[in-house]
Order: structure tokens, then C-alpha cells, then sequence
């Protein structure tokens, strides 16, 4: 296919690997809470160690006295992060989360040099014992006193929000990180599959497994700020939070108070670290599947094995997540996954949807889809294909351009101009790849400017015109992909 297809292509796989160099961090956070949770004690439950402020530490949660911190969120802060004051301050390397940060690749090495065939069998295990955590702690938090008020604030919308751009587009950024969508990683993965694997029920599974996850655990974490906001007599909405606070900070302090804190609080952590290796091993797979579907018998014959080409991926990923393992890197850490998740993510959405529904057009899916499943997609799927879809993320683009709002770092922290630049670059890092790709495809064209640009998006492949022999060779290539997984 011709035009901006490579350039959306690649771009998928740089955002891909981009994340997964500082995703690998959290894991490596929760390595550090879940081998530091078998004390005799939780080490964040009291404000009497060495790493807690005198006289700016609450054993609870502060509420509404701003001057204190929480036990748990200063060994958030000045245990595991041991935080400088800005991301100019980088302070030197946390040699403790530098070691975690180097066995959670080695982890992930050993799950993926195999290929999909090891991969799979991990997560047999990584993909189902959350579950048995999540519906444990459910049965065990909706037991507390104040539970049914975090369900309820949970459950009961303020439709206000509504109204508020910034809600959808943080929305859609979880829905796309939380599924995979414009990373790359279910092509990836698909791609291993059988030509006429049944897609409709893997997608249908895979969107609504997706969901009740984020329900279940809705339930779970809202049970449990409800039973805080009991202890501390605050109102639920004061406990609540987002990002890496909620599962480092709130929930550990939630671990503190309930009966039996030494076994939840491991098998917690271990849960966080099996959800985060199933999103790191997509997330490398990519980065590993694009190389050797386009260059494997080149990068064979200079390496002579898959294994070394994953080991390098992984050696390189883990190079570029050192900066996050600094005492300044979770300002890193926040003005990357802002600039990546969310920004990078929304352009890079756009141009999938553009280049797919629009360039590469409706008759062209339709007959692909067709051949695989032997019947044709009705009319709701063509009209998400050629209506919804398109419009749904274009609008969500304009807002969030519209309303963009410059990175930040809890509530007080703004990041200096020359960070700002930083973040926009590694934006670039993805999507810059979109004009190249078809900048090159139109120097690669002849004729005028506009016969350049006709020939460029003009997809090369016409499924009008492929005979049975052709059709045979596509189902061939797909087998044995399929077989090389087994």
C-alpha cells in the first residue's frame, strides 16, 4: 500500500516501544512495594522512620490540612522515589529501582525470546490469577464499614462532566491504552492468527472482557476508598485519585488499616506486576514482529537467531528507562506518558482511522473481511467504519487541541518551557514518521504534484483483481505465521 499507510505503520511501532521503555518503571515500583510488603509491619504504615517529615506526617489521610502528607504518600515520595524538587533536578540514580528496573526486562526477556509460543503460556497465568485477586478483595472489601458508599460514588454519574472536552479525551486515552488501540499491539498479535480467523468474536471478547475488567476493579478499588473515607471521616471524592497514585499511595494506605494487610498487600503487588507484564510483552512484541516480518532473513543472517534481535530490543528499552529511575524521574516519568498516551496517541488514532476508512476505503474492508469470515460485515460495521469511527476521533482531536493543557505533576508542579519542548519532541518521535512516510511515497511518485498525490493514496491492492491464486498465497503466508507460533 502506498501513500501514509508506512509512515501510520511505523509510527504504531515507535509509540509502541516509546511506552514500553518507561512502562517497564511501574513495574520495577511494583517490585519494590511487593518485596518491601513481607515485614512484620507495612513499611508506609506509621510516620516513625527515617525517610517521614517531623511535624508534616498524618498517619491517615490529611483532608483538608494541606501542610500534611500521608504516611503512604511520603514513602512514595522520599522512600522509593527519594523526589527532588523539579525534573531539573535530577539528583542521580535510585540504585535500588535501577536493579528492579533491570530484573523486571530480564523477566520480561525470559517470557518473549521464545516468540508467541512462550509468550502465550505466561499468560495463561499472568491473564487469569488477577481475577482471582480482584474477586478476592472484592468479597473482602465490600465487608468494610463505608464500602457502600464508594460503590454508590463509584456508580451514581455527575453528568456535568459531560460537558467537559478534557473527560473524553482522557476517556478515549484509557480506552485505547487499556485495549491496545494504536499501538500496534493487536495487529501485532493478530497477525499470528489463521487467515479465517473468526476476527468478529475476538473483537466482540476482547472489547467486552475489557470492560467488565474495568468494572470489577471499579468495585474493588471504590469499595476500598470507601472504607477509608469511613476511617478518616472524609468524603470519598477527597480520597479519590488517578495515575500511579491511586495503586502507590491510596491503596497501600488502604492495605494498612484492613485485617490481614500482610497477605493482601503481596498479592496486590503481584497482581500489578502480572497486569504489566501482559501490556509490556504486546508492547515489545510489536517492535520484534515489524522487524523480522520486514527484514527477518537480513536480520537472521547478521544475528543468526531471533533470541539476539529480542535481547537487543530489551537492552535498548532498558537503557532508555534509566532516566526514570533517577530521583528526578518521576517528573520524567509524567512528561513522557503525557506527551505519549495521550497526545502522540490522539494524532496517531486519527491518521489509523484516515488511512484506513477513508484512503483505504469501505468496499476494500468489506471484501477482506468477507473472505475471511465467508460473510460480508452488516451495516452497523460499515457505518463505523466509514462514519462513526472517523468522525468520533477526529472530534476528539480537535478538542483536546483546543483545550490542551501543558503537563503537570500533582497539583502545584508545572513544568519549566524547555520541558515543554522536550515533551512535544517526544511526541514528534511517533508521528513524525506520518509526513515522512508520505513525503517519501510522493518523491518516489511521478508526474505533477497532483499526480503524485492521486498515485499516493491510491492503495495498490485491489481485491477485485486478486484470483484464487493470489487469495491461496495470502491464506498460505497467514498459516505459517500460524504454525511458526505453535
Amino acid at each position: 500500500m502506498r501513500g501514509a499507510y508506512p509512515g501510520v505503520g511505523l509510527a504504531t511501532v515507535v509509540i509502541s516501544f516509546v511506552l514500553s521503555t518507561y512502562y517497564n518503571v511501574l513495574m520495577s515500583w511494583a517490585l519494590y512495594y511487593f518485596f518491601n510488603s513481607f515485614g512484620a509491619s507495612l513499611p508506609w504504615q506509621s510516620c516513625n522512620n527515617t525517610w517521614n517529615a517531623i511535624g508534616n506526617c498524618s498517619t491517615g489521610f490529611p483532608g483538608n490540612a494541606t501542610h500534611l502528607k500521608s504516611a503512604s504518600q511520603q514513602y512514595f515520595d522520599h522512600k522509593l522515589l527519594e523526589i527532588t524538587g523539579g525534573i531539573e533536578q535530577a539528583g542521580g540514580v535510585r540504585w535500588e529501582l535501577f536493579g528492579l528496573l533491570l530484573l523486571a526486562w530480564v523477566i520480561v526477556y525470559l517470557c518473549i525470546f521464545k516468540g508467541v509460543k512462550s509468550t502465550g503460556k505466561v499468560v495463561y497465568f499472568t491473564a487469569t490469577f488477577p481475577y482471582f485477586i480482584l474477586i478476592a478483595l472484592l468479597i473482602n472489601n465490600v465487608q468494610l464499614p463505608g464500602a457502600k458508599d464508594g460503590i454508590l460514588f463509584f456508580l451514581m454519574p455527575r453528568w456535568s462532566k459531560l460537558l467537559e472536552v478534557q473527560v473524553w479525551v482522557n476517556a478515549a486515552a484509557q480506552v485505547f491504552n487499556s485495549i491496545g488501540i494504536g499501538f500496534g499491539t493487536m495487529v501485532s498479535m493478530a497477525s499470528y492468527n489463521k487467515f479465517n480467523n473468526n476476527i468478529l468474536r475476538d473483537t466482540l471478547i476482547v472489547s467486552l472482557a475489557n470492560s467488565a475488567t474495568s468494572i470489577l476493579a471499579g468495585f474493588v478499588i471504590f469499595s476500598a476508598i470507601g472504607y477509608m473515607a469511613h476511617i478518616h471521616n472524609l468524603p470519598v471524592d477527597n480520597i479519590a485519585t488517578d495515575g500511579p497514585g491511586l495503586v502507590f499511595v491510596v491503596y497501600p494506605e488502604v492495605f494498612s488499616t484492613m485485617p490481614f494487610s500482610q497477605l493482601w498487600a503481596p498479592l496486590f503487588f503481584l497482581m500489578l506486576l502480572c497486569l504489566g507484564l501482559d501490556s509490556q510483552f504486546a508492547m515489545v512484541e510489536v517492535a520484534v514482529t515489524c522487524i523480522m516480518d520486514g527484514f527477518g532473513p537480513q536480520v537472521l543472517r547478521v544475528f543468526k537467531r531471533q533470541e539476539v534481535l529480542v535481547l537487543l530490543i530489551c537492552v535498548l528499552g532498558f537503557l532508555l528507562g534509566i532516566p526514570h529511575v533517577t530521583r528526578g524521574g518521576m517528573y520524567v516519568f509524567q512528561l513522557m506518558d503525557h506527551y505519549t498516551a495521550v497526545v502522540s496517541l490522539m494524532f496517531l488514532a486519527f491518521f489509523e482511522v484516515l488511512s484506513l476508512c477513508w484512503i483505504f476505503g469501505l468496499r476494500r474492508i468489506s471484501v477482506m473481511v468477507t473472505r475471511m469470515l465467508g460473510k460480508a460485515p452488516n451495516m452497523y460495521f460499515r457505518l463505523c467504519w466509514l462514519v462513526f469511527a472517523p468522525l468520533l476521533v477526529m472530534g476528539i482531536l480537535i478538542s483536546s487541541i483546543v483545550q490542551y493543557t501543558p503537563a503537570r505533576y500533582g497539583k502545584t508542579y508545572t513544568y519549566p518551557a524547555w520541558a515543554e519542548v522536550v515533551g512535544w519532541g517526544i511526541s514528534l518521535v511517533s508521528i513524525i514518521w506520518i509526513p515522512v512516510g508520505a513525503v517519501q511515497e510522493l518523491w518516489q511518485c511521478e508526474g505533477s504534484l497532483w499526480q503524485r498525490l492521486k498515485t499516493a493514496i491510491t492503495p495498490t491492492v485491489d481485491l477485485d483483481l486478486i484470483d484464487d491464486s493470489q487469495e491461496k498465497q495470502i491464506a498460505d503466508y497467514s498459516e505459517t505465521l500460524f504454525l511458526n507460533s505453535q
